[in-house]
């Protein structure tokens, strides 16, 4: 498994598709929802086995010079469980802090607040409610 930054339109297709697989088709959203206006400004990570299939997903933003923000992170539901969101946080923490990042940020879905938990984030407060039922978390970590 290696994490990489999408470039071609293949790339960017399966990193969408496995985007809107894990993070919205779930909650019966329409396709085209995965994607935000600010995609194109973003760093999107995405981890690949060795046929070159997608099984991770991430995308940092950063907010200021100094924060960067962390959003969609998936795991194809095959796959969950195995640890595999380290790398692309791994991989992410180490693009903010080339880019200057002093921390980050992100929304947690309150099932994920564990997983950032163990990567050194602290729940800084309770937010929104996503699709009528996911609690979500503001969460944060120094770099």
């Amino acid at each position: 498994m290696e994490v990489i930054e999408p470039a071609t339109p293949e790339e960017f297709q399966k990193y969408y598709r496995l985007r809107y697989e894990t993070l919205r088709q779930p909650w019966d959203q329409p396709e085209g929802s995965e994607r935000v206006e600010d995609d194109a400004t973003a760093i999107h990570a995405m981890l690949v086995d060795d046929n070159g299939e997608a099984v991770g997903i991430c995308r940092l933003h950063m907010n200021t010079p100094l924060e960067g923000q962390l959003r969609f992170m998936g795991i194809r539901k095959d796959k969950q469980g195995q640890q595999l969101g380290n790398q692309l946080m791994e991989y992410l923490e180490a693009r903010a802090k080339t880019l200057g990042a002093m921390s980050l940020t992100l929304q947690a879905r309150e099932n994920a607040v564990n997983f950032y938990r163990r990567n050194g984030y602290e729940v800084v407060e309770e937010t929104y409610i996503l699709f009528g039922t996911i609690q979500h978390y503001r969460m944060t970590k120094q770099l």
